[in-house]
C-alpha cells in the first residue's frame, strides 16, 4: 500500500506547487499602495500661467528623494529647481523655473509608500495650450523587471518560512512532544528557520534596487544599502535576522537539550521555559510584517499592529503545524508513529487558530475595503475572496481529517529487543539468520545457512556477526510495523486528507503573499473617486483650468521677503477653493502671522471681495467656497503681513469665468 501511495502523494504535490507559482506567476507587478489622490495642476488641465511649482497629494505618507517629483519639458528636459519637500501631512511639492514657455508638461514620481512599497507614475498638464512632448510615460512601474520578482519571490519565501518554522515547532511543543526527536521534523523546522534567514538577507540586499532604479547591477551597492537600513523597512528586516539569531538558540535547545531531558519535573519546567520563549520570539517576528507594511499605516494603525501579529501566529499555528503533521505521518520512523492524541491535540489548536484567523481577518477586512463594493469592484477584494474561499474548502478538509482522527486505532506499541529477541529463540529461530544469532546466543561458532550470501561468516568475530544480524533484524521489524501501521484505513484516510490540507495551504500562501502586495481597497477607491473629480473639474472648467498667480513680496523687516503664491480652482463664476502658499526665496515654506486676500472686479464697480482663510500647515492656508460672481478680469490683492508693523500688499489680474 506505501508503495501505491508515494508515486501518488509526489505527482499531487508537484502539482500543487505548480498551481501557486502559476498564481504567482499570473498575479503580475503589484499595484502601489499609496496611491496619488490630488495634484496641482491637475491630471491634464489646461493653466493660463505657468505655475511656480508642482504638488501631488498621496493617500498616505511616502518617503522623497532628490529625484522623487521630475516635472519634464515637452523636451523631456527637467524644469524644476529644487529637490521635493513636504507642504502638509501627504501633499508634497516641488518648485519650478519663473516664466515657462506655454506647452505640456510631464510630472513623473517615484516615491515609497509608508507600507514599504514602491510608488510611480506620471501624468502630464499643459500651460497656455497643449502641445506635442517626446516624453514617454509608460512603463514607470518599479515592480516590473527581475529586481521585481526576486523581490516578490522572496517576500513569499520569508512568509513560508515563518509558518513552517513558527507552526513546527510549535506543533512538538503544544501536539507532539515526542517528534522532538524525530529527524524528519528536525529538518521540517530548520528548513523553515533556513529559508526565512535567506530570503530576510536576500531582501534587505534588493530593498534599494527595488524602490530605486530596479537594477540588477544595484543589488551590491553598499551606498543603497545604507540608505535602506535608516529607513522602516530596514529598520524591520534587520530586527528580525536579530530575532532569527533568538530562534536559532531555541531550536537548538528543542531538539538538543529537551528531546534529551530524563526527569520528567525538569522536562515540563523546560516545556513551560520554551513556550513562553517560543510565544514572544514568534511574536517579535510577526510583529517586523506589522510595524512596516500594511498595518502601520492607515487607520487604526495602533490596533491594526497588534491584530496583524495575531493573525499571522494563527496561519503560522495552523498551517506549519499542519505541514509537521504531514511529515509526521508520512516520514516518521515506525517506532516513533504520530499517535491519535497528538492529532487531537493539533485538531483543538487548529480550530483555535481557525477563529482568531476569523476574528482579526473580519477586522483587516474592513479595515482595508470600506465598503461592500470594494469586494468586487478592486483587485484586493477580489484577492481577498479568493482567500476566503480557499480557507473554507481549507477548513472543510480539515473536518474531514477530524472525523478521521476519531476513528484512528492506537498504533501498536514497539515490542522490547530483549523480549523479542528471548521469543525468537524459543521459537527455535524464523529464518537462517536467527539460527546463526541462537548459535551465537549458545557460544557455539556461527554456521553459513544456505541463503547466505556465499561469504565465509565463520571468520568474522561472533559480536560483528551478531551485531549485523540484529541489525538486519531491527529492519525487517520496522519495515513490518510500518506495513501493520499503514494497513490501518482510518491512518490512511488520515494522511490522505491532511495532505488534501497542505495543498490548499501552498495555493492559500500565494494569494496571501499576493494580497500584501496589493493595493488596499479602500485606496484603490479613494483614488479612482479622486481621478473621476478631477476629469470632472477639468470637463467644468473647459481650457482655463485653476488660476496661479505667483506674487514675490517685501514688507521691509527682518525675513520679510518671500513670494506668495494664490491658487484658485476652478477659476470660474461661482464657488472656487482657494489656497495660498508663502514660501522664501529659496523655495522652502514658511509661516507669517497673516495673510489676507481680496478680489476686485473694477470694471463693473464690485469689490474688494474679503476672504480670510485658514491656516492649514507650514506655509499654507485655504478657504473653500469662494465665491465669483461675474467672468472678468479680476485684481487679487494680497495681504502679506510678516510682523507685528511689517506687512505690505501685493497685487495681480487674473481672467477669471
Amino acid at each position: 500500500m506505501t508503495q501505491t501511495i508515494a508515486p501518488r502523494v509526489r505527482t499531487l504535490v508537484l502539482l500543487l506547487l505548480a498551481a501557486a507559482c502559476a498564481l504567482l506567476a499570473g498575479a503580475g507587478p503589484a499595484s502601489a499602495h499609496a496611491a496619488v489622490t490630488g495634484s496641482d495642476p491637475g491630471q491634464g488641465a489646461v493653466v493660463d500661467k505657468a505655475p511656480a511649482r508642482i504638488t501631488l497629494t498621496f493617500s498616505e505618507q511616502v518617503a522623497l528623494s532628490d529625484d522623487s517629483l521630475r516635472v519634464l519639458d515637452p523636451e523631456g528636459k527637467r524644469v524644476d529647481t529644487a529637490e521635493p519637500a513636504t507642504v502638509s501631512g501627504t501633499t508634497y511639492a516641488v518648485p519650478l523655473h519663473p516664466g515657462l514657455p506655454d506647452g505640456t508638461y510631464t510630472v513623473a514620481y517615484q516615491v515609497v509608500s509608508a507600507d514599504s512599497h514602491p510608488v510611480a507614475g506620471a501624468y502630464t498638464f499643459s500651460i497656455g495650450a497643449p502641445s506635442k512632448t517626446s516624453v514617454s510615460v509608460s512603463g514607470q512601474s518599479t515592480d516590473d523587471g527581475v529586481v521585481g520578482w526576486l523581490y516578490g519571490f522572496g517576500r513569499y519565501v520569508s512568509y513560508a518560512g515563518f509558518i513552517v518554522m513558527a507552526g513546527g515547532a510549535a506543533f512538538v511543543l503544544a501536539c507532539w512532544r515526542r517528534g522532538s526527536g524525530v529527524r524528519p521534523v528536525q529538518r521540517f523546522v530548520v528548513s523553515g528557520w533556513v529559508a526565512l534567514t535567506a530570503s530576510t538577507l536576500a531582501l534587505l540586499l534588493l530593498r534599494g534596487s527595488f524602490t530605486g532604479s530596479g537594477k540588477v547591477s544595484d543589488v551590491f551597492d553598499l551606498s543603497l544599502l545604507g540608505q535602506v537600513l535608516q529607513t522602516k523597512s530596514g529598520a524591520a528586516l534587520v530586527s528580525r535576522l536579530l530575532l532569527l539569531a533568538a530562534a536559532a538558540l531555541f531550536i537548538a535547545v528543542l531538539f538538543g537539550a529537551y528531546d534529551k531531558r530524563e526527569d520528567a519535573e525538569e522536562k515540563r519546567d523546560l516545556t513551560f521555559g520554551l513556550s513562553i520563549g517560543g510565544v514572544v520570539v514568534a511574536a517579535g517576528l510577526a510583529a517586523s510584517w506589522a510595524m512596516s507594511e500594511h498595518a502601520s499605516v492607515g487607520l487604526q494603525a495602533g490596533i491594526a499592529m497588534p491584530v496583524d501579529v495575531l493573525h499571522l501566529l494563527a496561519v503560522a499555528a495552523w498551517i506549519g503545524g499542519l505541514g509537521a503533521l504531514l511529515v509526521a505521518l508520512f516520514r516518521a520512523p515506525a517506532d516513533t508513529p504520530v499517535d491519535a492524541p497528538a492529532v487531537r491535540r493539533f485538531s483543538q489548536v487548529a480550530f483555535g487558530s481557525v477563529l482568531a484567523l476569523i476574528a482579526t481577518g473580519t477586522y483587516q477586512s474592513w479595515r482595508q475595503l470600506g465598503s461592500w463594493s470594494a469586494f468586487t469592484d478592486t483587485r484586493y477584494g477580489q484577492l481577498l475572496l479568493a482567500k476566503i474561499a480557499l480557507v473554507a474548502v481549507l477548513v472543510g478538509v480539515a473536518w474531514i481529517s477530524r472525523r478521521w482522527t476519531g476513528r484512528l486505532a492506537e498504533t501498536v506499541p514497539v515490542e522490547a529487543p530483549a523480549v523479542r529477541e528471548k521469543e525468537r529463540v524459543g521459537a527455535g529461530a524464523e529464518s537462517a539468520g536467527d539460527a546463526d544469532v541462537a548459535a551465537v546466543g549458545d557460544g557455539e561458532a556461527p554456521v553459513r545457512s544456505e541463503g547466505d550470501s556465499g561469504r565465509d561468516t565463520a571468520a568474522q568475530p561472533d559480536s560483528e556477526r551478531a551485531a549485523q544480524l540484529a541489525r538486519q533484524q531491527a529492519a525487517r521489524d520496522a519495515a513490518r510495523q510500518k506495513r501493520m501501521r499503514d494497513a490501518d484505513p482510518n491512518r490512511f484516510g488520515l494522511r490522505r486528507s491532511v495532505l488534501a490540507e497542505a495543498g490548499i495551504a501552498v495555493v492559500l500562501l500565494a494569494v496571501t503573499t499576493v494580497l500584501t502586495q496589493t493595493e488596499p481597497g479602500r485606496t484603490e477607491q479613494e483614488a479612482k473617486a479622486a481621478t473621476s473629480a478631477s476629469a470632472s473639474s477639468s470637463a467644468d472648467t473647459g481650457a482655463s483650468g485653476a488660476l496661479t498667480l505667483n506674487m514675490p513680496f517685501d514688507t521691509g523687516g527682518e525675513d520679510g521677503k518671500g513670494i506668495v503664491t494664490i491658487d484658485v480652482d476652478p477659476a470660474r463664476v461661482g464657488g472656487n477653493e482657494m489656497h495660498v502658499y508663502v514660501e522664501r526665496p529659496n523655495g522652502r515654506a514658511f509661516d507669517i502671522p497673516e495673510v489676507k486676500v481680496e478680489f476686485t472686479l473694477k470694471a463693473k464697480d464690485i469689490g474688494p471681495l474679503p476672504v480670510v482663510p485658514d491656516h492649514i500647515a507650514t506655509g499654507h492656508w485655504s478657504a473653500n467656497g469662494v465665491q465669483i460672481p461675474m467672468a472678468g478680469d479680476w485684481q487679487v490683492d494680497v495681504t502679506v503681513r510678516t510682523s507685528d508693523i511689517d506687512e505690505v500688499t501685493v497685487s495681480k489680474n487674473a481672467q477669471i469665468g
